[in-house]
């Protein structure tokens, strides 16, 4: 494969949940991240699907659309 070279743009929002139409969450605000990848090189169309589609498999991509609990602890 002819990737020579990959660039990620994300961008957050936040958005009422009512504008969601793909979403589980009904109510109050929720986190959107808009994720553009940029592949240069010379790939057919094919490969560039299967860019995409790795690209949703890694683990910060899992990490952010998984059930995600943050506990905080003061320390001495």
């Amino acid at each position: 494969m002819d990737l020579r070279e990959v660039r990620i743009n994300l961008r957050h929002e936040r958005i009422h949940a009512r504008d969601c139409e793909d979403c589980e969450t009904e109510s109050g605000l929720l986190d959107q991240i808009h994720s553009e990848l940029q592949l240069t090189g010379d790939l057919d169309k094919a490969q560039r699907a299967r860019l995409l589609e790795i690209a949703g498999k890694c683990p910060v991509h899992r990490t952010l659309t998984s059930e995600i609990k943050i506990r905080t602890s003061l320390l001495d």
